[in-house]
């Protein structure tokens, strides 16, 4: 498994994050396998979120499942997210939100600090003031090592810059080969023809890399939001033929492909699977060791049905 030094945060980790947002579904004997799967794969970057499950069922089944594993906890990581409340209807970055969903999560997860946090999708009221606050008083205390957040556009991160001492040093963007916008809006800027034209967020990848920002990419074999994976997917024919003839070559899954098409983008990125499958998941750390050349990156971006204007 190949590791990266994330500028301002923490040193040696994964390329590959395992979502822990299934884990609900499994037993406390299949959790731990799915984690010391991931682990033996060298996976040590573990993501959460409060909203993961009712009432937090996936770091509560991560905490009961972790003892079971034999893994020591300082050699892991462990990320969780805040500020999605499913239950009321909310985003709510609230500094009193903040740090109940903190201690929430250090109890569910049945340790004593996060390495991670990130506050999860824009709360449209959020107040960085009270951000700054509820971020100092977890750092002080000791219950977060590490600062970041989700799906934030490039001035919502400069204004909570502005107030938040803590370095900002993950953003999780959505990003697969169906769903590129993240890097290629660029390639089709000023065309009236083409709604690849449109500029959805804000030049997202290119103020995080400019700003030492490491971007984890969420759903990297997904059709849209919620439209299932694109692998072995009948209305994807040539990108699953490209797939498949780079797969055999490299002697690894589609999946697997798919991924190192990912990481293969300079702006050294981390990728999140969210099979908790432990085959599936050894299919897809696969993804790490492959390097694919400029030539088949290509390949793979126009065969799933993009362009070169």
């Amino acid at each position: 498994m190949k590791n990266i030094n994330v500028v301002n945060g923490p040193a040696n980790v994964s390329v590959m994050i395992q979502g822990c947002m299934r884990m609900p579904d499994l037993s406390k004997e299949s959790a731990a396998t799915a984690i010391r799967t991931a682990f033996d794969c060298g996976i040590n970057f573990f993501d959460h979120a409060t909203c993961y499950g009712a009432n937090g069922a996936a770091e509560t089944r991560f905490g009961e499942s972790f003892p079971l594993t034999g893994i020591k906890r300082e050699d892991i990581y462990i990320q969780s997210k805040c500020g999605i409340c499913p239950e009321r209807g909310e985003f709510d970055w609230t500094k009193e939100n903040i740090i109940s969903s903190v201690d929430d999560s250090l109890r569910r997860l049945n340790v004593d600090y996060l390495d991670v946090l990130l506050l999860h999708r824009p709360d449209l009221l959020f107040d960085p003031e009270e951000v700054a606050e509820a971020f100092d008083k977890m750092e002080n205390e000791g219950k977060v090592r590490y600062f970041g957040v989700s799906n934030l556009m490039p001035m919502q991160l400069e204004l909570l810059k502005k107030y938040v001492k803590q370095p900002l040093v993950f953003n999780q963007l959505q990003l697969s080969l169906e769903q590129s916008q993240l890097i290629d809006q660029a390639l089709y800027m000023n065309n009236k023809t083409t709604d690849f034209s449109i500029n959805r967020d804000g030049s997202a990848l290119d103020y995080c890399r400019l700003n030492d920002i490491t971007i984890q990419t969420w759903s990297p074999l997904q059709v849209g939001m919620f439209g299932g994976t694109f692998i072995d997917n009948p209305d994807f024919p040539e990108l699953n033929k490209v797939l498949g003839e780079l797969a055999e070559r490299e002697n690894v899954s589609k999946a697997a492909i798919a991924i190192a098409w990912i990481l293969r983008h300079p702006a050294k990125m981390q990728a999140i699977i969210g099979t908790m499958n432990p085959e599936h998941i050894k299919d897809a750390c696969a993804a790490a060791e492959v390097t694919l050349t400029h030539k088949d990156w290509y390949r793979l971006y126009l065969a799933s049905g993009k362009f070169l204007p």
